[in-house]
């Protein structure tokens, strides 16, 4: 049933306007809408809702993430637009912050203003 519907990222922010600014200008997401609730960016057909909340302690995992076909070029490219890619240090990252899985998957992690940890990654 759902396997053939659309589907719809959430990401909590508490402050509207640093949040517009960074999907949109920093990470390149194409803005759609603004309500009460949300600001609603689109990216590669899927919507994501960034949800107004109150409150909220970021998860320390990924809670959004992109498959990207050149990662070092997506990361060159967010680095160059002031994103700082996260460090940590049990796992072995290259100079870019870039770590590469036992399988082959490489993936580098950075966050949101509001300290949400997003991903890029490619096979």
């Amino acid at each position: 049933m759902l396997d053939s519907a659309s589907v719809i990222g959430f990401v909590p922010t508490k402050d509207f306007r640093r949040a517009m600014s960074f999907y949109g200008a920093t990470v390149g997401l194409r803005f759609v809408a603004e309500d009460d609730f949300a600001l609603v960016f689109e990216s590669a057909g899927t919507k994501i809702r960034i949800v107004k909340v109150d409150d909220f302690t970021p998860h320390a995992f990924t809670i959004l993430g992109w498959q990207v076909d050149d990662i070092q070029e997506s990361v060159a490219s967010l680095s160059e637009r002031g994103v700082t890619f996260e460090r940590y240090p049990w796992m072995q990252q290259d100079a870019s912050a870039i770590w590469t899985a036992p399988g082959g998957v490489r993936v580098a992690w950075f966050k949101d203003p509001d300290g949400n940890v997003l991903s890029v990654s490619s096979r």
